[in-house]
């Protein structure tokens, strides 16, 4: 008689035969989340806004994989329908959803336009949340699959000048949560995972200033900042047959950010 713990097996954690799209991956961390995928044996489909794709396309079929491309705006009803249809033309199926585009403005709070709350909220929650409808009429038919959103360290605290893109981080833990209860049943899990302070080229210039670096490490338990592969592994994980129970969790991958007083 097997006991349950001999199911158990190394290859949950392979992504070999799935297909995966990740939102805006032809840049920044989403293609630290596309050539995750890669490496665990995924094929990728990536719709983008801006046109540099040779850097992601190089990386993804070095693994030996397929990588598709979609260029439009993920704020239109209609680009957001046709990902989800031509990634189906192209693999047959889809099976991993990474909400990972999105874009912040900053500016004072008296005067914020309302143009910046408007493309922001638009992109970095309303997207989500109808991508996410359109990609579940597939995972349905095939029988389940994964949503992987991207929260933030604002998705529980807050910061000057950018209200909508904390409005929307703290908005995208919710519809993680109600994705996953009503996705779940066929077997569909939602997660998110919130990436704490990264050394980016983003912030490159940030750091060069002792007292906001120095301040910012102080609150991180591991003592660094964290990089781009501190991420990767996580959302493997997410995206794996090894986390089919784990449904409507935030994951904070912040080196204990929030642990340090």
């Amino acid at each position: 008689m097997s006991v349950p713990f001999e199911r158990f097996s190394m290859d949950w954690f392979s992504l070999k035969g799935r297909v995966a799209m990740v939102t805006g991956a032809n840049q920044g961390l989403g293609m630290g989340y596309a050539v995750a995928f890669a490496k665990a044996g995924a094929d990728l489909f990536i719709p983008h806004f801006t046109e540099e794709i040779g850097e992601i396309q190089q990386l993804v079929e070095k693994e030996g994989h397929k990588i598709h491309f979609l260029r439009g705006d993920l704020t239109d009803r209609n680009y957001r329908k046709a990902c989800v249809d031509e990634c189906v033309r192209e693999y047959g199926r889809l099976d991993i959803l990474v909400n990972n585009a999105g874009v912040s403005f900053f500016a004072n709070f008296d005067d914020y336009p309302e143009e910046y709350w408007n493309r922001c909220i638009d992109l970095d929650f309303n997207a989500v949340y109808f991508l996410s409808k359109e990609a579940a009429k597939v995972m349905k038919a095939q029988g389940g699959g994964k949503i992987i959103n991207i929260g933030s360290a604002l998705s529980y605290t807050s910061d000057r000048k950018c209200p909508p893109y904390t409005a929307a981080k703290t908005g995208v833990l919710g519809i993680t949560r109600n994705f996953a209860n009503e996705l779940g049943p066929y077997n569909i899990q939602t997660n998110a995972i919130c990436p704490g302070f990264l050394a980016t080229e983003v912030n490159a210039e940030l750091r060069k200033d002792p007292a906001f670096y120095n301040k910012i490490t102080n609150r991180i338990a591991a003592g660094r900042w964290g990089e781009l592969d501190d991420l990767m592994g996580a959302m493997v994980f997410l995206a794996s047959r090894a986390s089919d129970y784990i449904n409507g969790v935030d994951l904070n991958i912040d080196g204990g950010f929030f642990t340090v007083l």
